[in-house]
């Protein structure tokens, strides 16, 4: 006897979250995903024996439990999308400048720049020397006392060369400031398209699942009516687990990349977090019409190269102050003395004579031994270097958005293929393929093998479009945009 076999339909069960997705708009990718997203339905009933095991289900007499068809599939994109309130990349990125704790430690690095102008600024504080002198032995009663003054001068422009130091230093503080904020702004770019595929192949696997669930009715209506075998039905069953088991993994990298675009824009892990854009229509702004453009343009604005140039700028200036500083140190003194005098062999006796002195002068350091000789060398090689660094950056710079620009172009090209060809003809053979299964001139072997081609497809489709944003975004960034 043959086990009964239940046509319970089989949808999915034990997923984490319930998404929704505007299903007209994606009709078509859901179609070619269906090849593409190798997912599961679920837990179907075993096959159970009875009384009718071993007779054929087209036999009359044979009972078939009729499965409940009614209930569609659950959407699973909704907690994520919201077109009209989401989240753009633009609007994270921006929460990320003001946000994030790390970028706000850094800029604080600009503060103590600041301050440390203000230090150089400075002139050096003068010095005020007090000295007594009292008589000894035969001398008891003289005593003197001096009150000196002493001002040190900077004559060979010390105060001015540790200016222009504090400075250089504080404009490279700001340009190292605005690079992390490039930075950030491009890891920020990076995790929102890594939501956004995730988010995609989410939604292709929902619409595989849905046609699969149509499909599912066909079969199960043909098989009670004795027009085909359970074991396709057992085929549709077993292709829906594979789109389950693939929810459940989209599922987890698709929390995974939320949870790191929250770390990167200092948004709570608790807060919800919904997206506005779609990944083939990013809201990043549009590539220059040229490389050579996009490279001016990032010649002018990458704040890594002001800050290669900057910091050119610095060692310049503090081989200007090491010189400065080899110059022979000078200091202005001046001195009131207060003497008292006694003579005690007179003629009249003991006398006493009051005298007070006013002295002035100068104080002048002789570099003989220390010219500040390793000072200087060393200010010397420090601008080798900078100019060396600035040199590779802007190499560095010229690279970036070339291979950014090759490869948006390389997408672009690469998406206009999928679209007008590959899942294109994809989606119209699976169409025509279902059509004649439900007429019954194919086995749903033939249209689950075609249909899964269309999945990789439209994985492969995924995959052009994340590159192009990923392109796009790091277009954005070798130019030295952060908004």
């Amino acid at each position: 006897m043959i086990p009964i076999i239940s046509l319970t339909p089989f949808l999915c069960r034990g997923a984490s979250r319930a998404f929704t997705f505007p299903l007209a708009k994606y009709f078509s990718i859901f179609v070619i995903s269906l090849a593409a997203s190798t997912t599961s339905y679920g837990q179907v009933p075993a096959a159970g024996g009875g009384s009718n095991s071993g007779r054929d289900l087209s036999s009359p007499g044979v009972e078939v439990r009729t499965a409940d068809t009614s209930s569609a599939p659950e959407n699973w994109t909704a907690g994520y999308v919201d077109p009209i309130q989401g989240s753009s990349s633009i609007d994270l990125v921006r929460r990320a400048l003001s946000s994030n704790t790390q970028l706000a430690a850094a800029r604080l690095e600009i503060n103590r720049a600041s301050a440390r102008l203000r230090q150089a600024g400075l002139r050096p504080n003068p010095t005020v020397d007090f000295l007594q002198l009292n008589g000894v032995f035969n001398s008891q009663g003289e005593r003197a006392a001096t009150i000196g003054f002493s001002l040190p001068l900077e004559l060979w422009g010390q105060r001015g060369r540790r200016m222009d130091l504090a400075r250089a230093e504080l404009e490279a503080s700001e340009a190292e400031v605005a690079d992390r904020e490039r930075r950030l702004a491009s890891e920020a770019r990076a995790a929102y398209v890594e939501t956004l595929a995730a988010l995609r192949d989410l939604d292709v696997t929902q619409k595989l699942y849905s046609l699969d669930v149509e499909t599912a009715r066909i079969v199960e209506a043909r098989v009670k009516e004795g027009d085909a075998a359970p074991l396709e039905l057992n085929l549709l069953r077993a292709e829906g687990d594979r789109l389950c088991a693939r929810r459940i993994l989209i599922e987890g990298r698709l929390e995974a990349a939320a949870l790191r675009l929250k770390q990167i824009v200092g948004m709570p892990q608790d807060e919800t977090l919904r997206l506005r854009e779609a990944l083939d229509a990013p809201l990043l702004p549009a590539p220059p019409a040229s490389l050579d453009a996009a490279i001016e343009i990032a010649l002018r604005t990458r704040p890594d190269l002001r800050l290669a140039r900057l910091t050119e700028t610095v060692a310049v200036a503090g081989y200007r102050l090491a010189r400065a500083e080899a110059a022979p140190q000078v200091s202005a003194i001046v001195t009131y003395t207060n003497v008292l005098g006694t003579f005690d062999n007179t003629p009249i006796g003991v006398l006493s004579d009051r005298d007070r002195l006013f002295g002035y002068g100068f104080s002048i350091t002789l570099p003989i031994l220390n010219r500040n000789q390793g000072a200087k060398a060393a200010a010397q090689l420090a601008i080798t270097q900078a100019q060396r660094r600035r040199e590779f950056t802007e190499s560095l710079i010229r690279a970036e958005v070339a291979a950014a620009y090759r490869r948006y172009e390389a997408a672009q090209a690469s998406i206009q293929t999928y679209e007008r060809g590959v899942i294109e003809r994809s989606e119209k053979n699976v169409q025509t393929m279902r059509a004649a299964y439900q007429a019954g001139a194919f086995r749903v072997t033939e249209l689950l093998f075609e249909q899964r081609r269309l999945v990789d497809s439209q994985r492969e489709m995924t995959e052009a479009l994340a590159e192009r944003y990923r392109a796009l975004a790091d277009l954005q960034t070798a130019m030295g945009t952060t908004n």
